[in-house]
């Protein structure tokens, strides 16, 4: 039986990293939901562990999709592109206060030609990671067509979603200030959170990826969580506007009959 090595020191994650913009975040709060805290602390993560968490990345031609997994990965950026034919993935361990998590993360092709056959790779996504440009606006007017075909394959209420700009470094503080606007109007349409980054200078890349780990462990944990509570007879998993009131049991009440 094969071991996993030990996960890199500096992919352990002790607290929720912030988001890059209050403006367009799936949401604000700068520590991970108490439930899933507290099912931490107790060793109550269910299977999460020991699962895979697929993370599918999707947009034009040359934004930036592999580089962008490459500074992460592997810390490197190439600058002699070579267009992904297909799919191709790669596999990164984290430690989320003290849980081991993996996303698996899917590249897959911008070019027209190939997108049926990386559309098939597109199902059971835990994200969705929507690339473009920040200097070519066309590639953020694509990015709903991109996000929709993604949803096709997915559960549209169970999967998160990021929408991510790219090559930050080719654009002046002018430049970027005015595509920014749109990519926030779009990130508030879709529902999706917002990230800029530079795969050439590495800003922002790993605090992104961090965000996405830290998130997707959370929804896996509290999908677990109502999946586990759901099982009791009797309870009843109650969801509210304030999410601090999630998957509490309910009250039951005391039969007259035996009084």
């Amino acid at each position: 039986m094969s071991v996993l090595p030990p996960v890199r020191k500096d992919r352990i994650i002790a607290q929720q990293p912030q988001c890059f913009t209050k403006e367009a975040a799936l949401h604000c709060r700068g520590t991970f939901h108490p439930k899933v805290t507290s099912a931490c602390q107790q060793q109550r993560t269910g299977t999460v562990g020991f699962k895979i968490s697929k993370i599918i990345v999707v947009g034009d031609l040359s934004v930036g999709k592999t580089c962008l997994i490459n500074r992460f990965c592997k810390d490197t950026f190439d600058k002699n592109y070579k267009a992904t034919i297909g799919v191709d993935f790669e596999m990164e361990r984290f430690e989320v206060m003290g849980v081991p998590f993996s996303l698996q993360l899917w590249d897959t092709a911008g070019q027209e030609r190939f997108k049926c056959i990386a559309s098939t790779y597109y199902r059971g996504a835990q994200a969705i990671v929507i690339v473009f440009d920040v200097n070519d606006v066309a590639s953020l007017d694509h990015t709903r067509q991109w996000l929709q075909d993604a949803l096709k394959e997915n559960d549209p209420s169970s999967v998160l979603l990021f929408l991510v700009g790219t090559k930050k470094d080719l654009s002046s503080l002018s430049q970027y200030s005015l595509i920014e606007k749109d990519a926030l109007r779009i990130a508030k349409e879709m529902k999706a959170e917002y990230w800029a980054v530079s795969s050439l200078t590495g800003e922002n890349v790993k605090d992104f990826f961090f965000r996405v780990a830290s998130l997707t462990f959370e929804s896996s944990v509290l999908a677990e969580l109502e999946k586990t509570n759901s099982r009791k007879i009797g309870d009843v998993v109650r969801i509210h506007s304030n999410d601090s009131n999630l998957y509490l049991p309910a009250k039951k009440n005391k039969s007259k009959c035996c009084q």
